[in-house]
């Protein structure tokens, strides 16, 4: 649905997008992460048509994005610093989406209208920073977009009003085949909802993977085994981390389950326990493989 294939971009000196390849399935929920830096605002800045690339291409389901009109009524986004007009009322807002986007729905307005309970007659620069960010997602899903794209959406909602808006999203995901790309530093809140995920880091994509299949490719495992073992496999380049805490080293090794737990289970006869990642955990020890510095962070 949605395909970066090497773009490349500049600000100033710096290359903030270096042959930047990006492919988000139709009807998925995409994760984009990577560190502060890493380019993940500019490459959406891309996709949604605001930036032109030096070079490479971005196309959703085929169609080149950048002052391609009959593309960007299908793509919707939602920003930390969304936009509104200043002295606009929600419904001021809402009746101006509908003169731009066609597949605008009334009936799907009211629908969630109900469920976020804020009065349309107020204008929106008097509402909290949680209450605009409902109204984002208000207005922006009325409008059926094909393709949403969301960075740092959920910053100023509420625990129970971000299930609510995840909820809706997902909804969509489901009922229409809406395609989300999202970028968030909430990894715990992704892992939730992505189906896949792609990490980038200096401007480049370094992994890109269904979740199942990237949680899937890092083991950790827990073992009791002689010092010399433990030296040994610091010379291997598969294995990401490894410490020790009393008589127990935690190691962290790239591969499947299948693949590092007979070795593991070799250099141990006392303990070889193998534990499940999160995906922060993930993205932590693949880019501290990169040479990222997570020494402050990693136990």
């Amino acid at each position: 649905m949605i395909r970066v294939s090497g773009v490349t971009k500049h600000f100033d000196k710096f290359r903030v997008l270096d042959e930047m390849n990006i492919n988000v399935p139709k009807g998925t929920i995409y994760g984009l992460i990577g560190p502060n830096g890493a380019g993940k605002t500019t490459v959406i800045n891309h996709i949604t048509g605001m930036l032109k690339p030096e070079c490479g291409t971005i196309a959703i389901a085929g169609e080149p994005v950048f002052e391609n009109e009959k593309v960007k009524q299908r793509v919707l986004s939602i920003a930390d610093d969304w936009f509104y007009f200043s002295t606009a009322t929600i419904r001021e807002m809402a009746k101006f989406y509908e003169s731009i986007y066609k597949g605008f729905s009334r009936e799907r307005y009211e629908a969630i209208k109900g469920i976020f309970d804020i009065d349309e007659k107020r204008q929106i620069r008097k509402l909290s920073k949680g209450m605009k960010k409902q109204v984002a997602f208000w207005l922006s899903l009325s409008a059926m977009p094909d393709v949403l794209i969301l960075d740092e959406p959920l910053d100023g909602l509420d625990p129970v009003m971000r299930k609510q808006v995840l909820n809706l999203v997902i909804a969509d995901v489901a009922d229409r085949e809406m395609t989300v790309l999202v970028s968030s530093h909430n990894l715990r809140e992704l892992e939730d909802i992505c189906d896949w995920v792609g990490i980038i880091h200096k401007g480049r994509m370094i992994i890109e993977k269904p979740l199942d299949d990237l949680k899937g490719s890092v083991q950790k495992y827990q073992l009791v085994m002689d010092e010399e073992f433990a030296k040994e496999l610091e010379e291997d380049e598969d294995i990401l981390h490894i410490s020790k805490t009393g008589s127990v080293y935690s190691i962290i090794v790239r591969g499947t389950a299948a693949e590092t737990e007979p070795r593991m289970k070799k250099l141990s006869s006392v303990l070889c326990e193998r534990i499940s990642l999160t995906l922060e955990e993930v993205f932590i020890y693949e880019l501290g493989g990169l040479g990222y510095d997570f020494k402050s962070i990693i136990v």
